[in-house]
């Protein structure tokens, strides 16, 4: 298990879990520069809601990414589909 130190706007944060830790270095500063950017943009906004905000855009994100994923898998299925069809034909 590793422990990786992190910093979340200003704030340090000590996370343990499986993942090595550049990626979860990775993975905070994606975090911090979402908050970052929802603060810019809100800068009266309570910390909280700045949080939730950026969550919402990050689970945004998330969801088109599996949207794509989701169309990806069918596209492939289709191709799958007519390239069997095709190579039954030359049988």
């Amino acid at each position: 298990m590793y422990k990786t130190e992190v910093y979340i706007l200003g704030q340090k944060y000590t996370i343990k879990g499986q993942k090595p830790p550049e990626y979860i270095q990775r993975l905070a500063a994606y975090v911090d520069e979402k908050l970052r950017k929802v603060h810019e943009q809100n800068p009266a906004l309570p910390p909280l809601r700045a949080a939730i905000l950026a969550c919402f855009y990050l689970a945004d994100e998330i969801y088109e990414v599996k949207e794509g994923c989701e169309d990806t898998k069918k596209k492939l299925k289709e191709l799958e589909e007519k390239t069997n069809e095709l190579l039954s034909l030359l049988d």
